[in-house]
This record gives C-alpha cells, structure tokens and sequence, in this order.
C-alpha cells in the first residue's frame, strides 16, 4: 500500500512537467499557453510552432504517463492501482502543481499509460483517433471517441485492465465537456480543414 501512495505520488509529479513549457523554452519558440487554443498539448504546440516541436510534446507527455505506470508494473502493483497511478499522472498534465495548476486535456498523457497493456490496444486506439481526426478535422473530438471506445477495446483484448481504462476514460471525458459543447455549437477549433489551405 506504501509502495502504491508514492507512485501515485510520484506520477502526479512527473505528471505536472509541461512538455509544451519546456520545449518551447528549449526551442525558444511561443509558448502554445499564450496562442491559439492556450492549451499547452501537442495539438495546440502544432498550431502555434508546427509539427516538429508538436511531436516532441507528444513524446514528452506519453513518455510522463508512461515512465511511472511501467515502474509501478515492474513493482508488480495489483492492475487497480496501476489504474490510480495512470489518473495521478493525467491529473497532474491537467492540473500541474508547478504551473499555478493549468494544464491540458492529458491525452497524451494518458495514451502513455496505456501503452503497457499492448500493442493491439494501441495500435486499435490510435487507429481510432486518427480515422476520427481524418475525417472530421477535430483533434478533440477523436479523443472523445477514442476514449469512448477504449474500454470496450481493452475488454476485448485484456478485460484485467478493463476497470483501470474506464476509469481514466471516464476522466478525459469530464474534461473533453467544454469542447463537446462547442461541438455542439460548431465553434471548435479544427486542426486541418479537408480540401482547404489554412
């Protein structure tokens, strides 16, 4: 149980370091907070300073959700609080200590977390976001199918981690509500128009 408290502890923390802060601050380029959609992830790193530095946010932010849910998976911790620690490093994306507690939607995030449980579900969930982002141009909405889907996905492939995935689907979602409204009212932000420059 002691083991479990510092890794979620531990995940809220790595959690809490802005990829978008600091490689915009390594890079010397806008800081995405101030531009845009001022939502520090990848998507809006894309928008403000393009795509190379988008990835490298991308990387960061998976490899945060990543790095303490293998720890705590190599410390054979029971998969429920392998789920707890994968929630205390999207907590600490979407409300970082270090940074007055604003952060992003933790996506990214929480991809790296689920990483672990295998390629397949992986590979099923970015299938997913990117027929979404395809076809309508929104970043938001295929994270909102995507983790929609995802505890289907992974009962199918690894029902151990079917509680844990639904969890901190149910997590994304809550903080998705701002764009499902403006979904809704057709005033969200897309990142490509189909057949237009931008």
């Amino acid at each position: 149980m002691l083991l479990s408290v510092i890794m979620i502890i531990i995940a809220y923390l790595l959690g809490s370091l802005s990829g978008s802060f600091i490689i915009s601050k390594f890079m010397h380029l806008r800081n995405p907070c101030d531009y845009g959609s001022h939502n520090p992830g990848a998507t809006n790193m894309l928008r403000v300073n393009g795509k190379l530095p988008a990835l490298f946010v991308l990387i960061f932010d998976m490899l945060k959700g990543l790095l303490p849910v293998y720890i705590a998976y190599r410390l054979a911790i029971s998969p429920f609080y392998l789920g707890i620690i994968a929630i205390a490093a999207c907590l600490g994306h979407i409300f970082p200590c270090f940074y007055h507690f604003r952060g992003g939607k933790g996506v990214a995030t929480a991809l790296g977390t689920m990483v672990l449980i295998g390629f397949d579900f992986t590979g099923l969930f970015i299938c997913t976001w990117l027929t979404t982002v395809f076809l309508t141009g929104y970043s938001s909405l295929a994270a909102i199918v995507s983790f929609l889907l995802a505890p289907l996905y992974v009962w199918f492939i690894h029902p151990e981690f079917t509680m844990p995935v639904a969890m901190l689907s149910c997590l994304i979602l809550i903080k998705h509500s701002s764009n499902i409204v403006r979904l809704s009212k057709g005033l969200e932000l897309k990142i490509f128009h189909r057949g237009k420059q931008k």
